[in-house]
């Protein structure tokens, strides 16, 4: 079993315990994890990033992944493949010769 796969049982097994899995349904689980990462951007909000709170950070941060794996295990994904398709996309989109030091869009290169 993966990381993300125990990981994602201590959650569901929390979730379970307070029979809240009526409420995790995909579109509320990506409305939580966009607020969530909403609340993350605000822990940098007016300020530089070396000025965020650290304990913030890793707070809302904890949140968007739990969301985030509870989202995969809701739609019956598997979180490392689905990562792992991403790698292999993003590959083919950002070629190192053309895309190593540069932050334009795929479209762009």
């Amino acid at each position: 079993m993966t990381d993300a796969q125990q990981l994602t049982q201590k959650l569901i097994a929390f979730r379970d315990a307070r029979d809240w899995k009526q409420f995790h349904n995909p579109k509320d689980l990506a409305i939580a994890l966009s607020i969530e990462a909403s609340e993350l951007l605000e822990a940098f909000l007016w300020k530089s990033p070396d000025d965020a709170n650290p304990e913030k950070i890793k707070e809302e941060l904890a949140d968007v992944f739990a969301y985030a794996l509870l989202l995969a295990d809701t739609c019956g994904l598997d979180v490392n493949q689905i990562i792992e398709d991403k790698i292999a996309k993003n590959n083919l989109k950002y070629p190192v010769d053309k895309s190593k030091g540069s932050a334009k869009k795929y479209t762009e290169i």
